[in-house]
């Protein structure tokens, strides 16, 4: 075997300079464009993070009020769009259609102009504005439903939450949900972006690097964690169960799902704020249950890896489940919204990537069989 040494999953390679985002593991924070995440989730939108995310800088007032718009409009999706989610297979996931829909919105631009370097996705703005009304038509086609479009005048927090359930949701709701997409909405050289730019250097669509980097998400070790905490707290049951069943999953060397993260090595930022959201909806709600035992779970859990020293905390995953079960989200929508968030970093990063490129094309190491001799079939017995 070959004594090179390689990085297996690429951990501590260095591979690109950004200018999007900035992840400071041994601090807990988290910025978009130099800007904190905390700041931007209390004071500012969706819609501006996202004009952040794609133009490098926050925008006017009148520069917003002209993305908005166009965003907004851009949300609307064709009757092709609707026959496609009626006619997708009930086997199918729903993160497959999303890429079957962001593939076939890539015929509806000019071949050209989506694979040049200069392609107009900040002002067609596809990718982004229509993943969520595909979820939340889909959702109500199996529902027995029928399409509901989306309204103009809604945050895309607020749309989104109105397109899903028929009616506008409060002021409340429509804030912390808003504010959740800003959150999802980039971290980085995260498998899904990363990608996504490995596609968009090949000068393939945005389009296309954007459905790839949905597959991505679509595995078990990136996307739906927040879907796996919520399936953990059904399985302890009630806030009583809890010390006793992290102690049996230390016992059985079990994961507790929603504490670790590749990068941070304190509390992830976005789960803080992901927290303060889940105890004011709780309160408002009247209804504390999920909020008390993952309160419970974070302090066994932190009991029993302070007597090993090791620093795990909680990740976004943990409360954001929660957040979104108390909204009266379907469960197996969580992973496609993280998705719809993740939009506007995965396009900015394509964009990102196609000033200087450089195709991505890693080495490896061959541990396979030498090179020996063909043997004719006759000889093969």
């Amino acid at each position: 075997m070959s004594e090179v040494e390689y990085a297996k999953g690429l951990e501590g390679v260095v591979a690109a300079e950004s200018t999007i985002c900035l992840v400071d593991g041994i601090k807990g924070e988290l910025f978009y464009r130099g800007y904190s995440v905390a700041d931007l989730a209390a004071q500012s939108t969706f819609e501006e993070t996202t004009y952040l995310l794609l133009y490098g800088k926050l925008p006017t007032s009148g520069e917003l009020e002209d993305f908005s718009s166009r965003m907004r409009d851009s949300r609307y999706i064709s009757p092709a769009v609707q026959a496609m989610i009626r006619s997708f297979p009930e086997s199918g996931s729903l993160m497959e259609l999303l890429q079957s829909v962001i593939a076939f919105l890539s015929g509806t631009v000019q071949h050209q102009i989506a694979h040049s370097a200069t392609c107009n996705c900040r002002r067609t703005l596809h990718q982004i504005a229509q993943l969520p009304t595909v979820i939340a038509t889909y959702q109500r086609f199996r529902e027995g439903k029928d399409y509901l479009a989306p309204r103009a005048d809604l945050s895309h927090g607020a749309n989104f939450l109105y397109m899903l359930r028929g009616e506008a949701p409060d002021e409340d709701e429509a804030r912390i949900f808003d504010a959740c997409l800003v959150l999802h909405a980039e971290h980085g050289f995260n498998a899904s972006t990363f990608t996504a730019r490995v596609v968009a250097s090949t000068i393939s669509t945005c389009y296309c690097s954007v459905s790839a980097a949905i597959g991505a998400l679509n595995g078990a070790l990136h996307g739906g964690a927040n879907e796996r905490v919520l399936e953990m707290l059904d399985d302890i049951g009630t806030v009583d169960n809890v010390d006793r069943w992290i102690a049996d999953a230390f016992r059985n060397k079990q994961k507790v799902m929603g504490m670790g993260h590749r990068v941070y090595r304190v509390k992830d930022p976005r789960a803080v704020i992901q927290e303060a959201y889940l105890r004011e909806l709780s309160e408002k709600k009247g209804n504390t249950r999920l909020l008390d035992m993952l309160t419970r779970v974070e302090e066994c859990f932190r009991t029993h890896m302070d007597d090993k020293g090791k620093a795990m905390y909680p990740n976004v995953d943990f409360y954001s489940g929660a957040v979104y079960e108390l909204l009266g989200i379907p469960r197996d929508l969580f992973t496609p919204i993280f998705g719809m968030s993740r939009a506007s970093g995965w396009l900015a990063h394509i964009l990102e990537q196609r000033q200087g490129n450089r195709l991505y094309r890693p080495s490896c190491i061959y541990t396979g069989p030498e090179p020996t001799d063909y043997i004719a079939m006759s000889e093969r017995g």
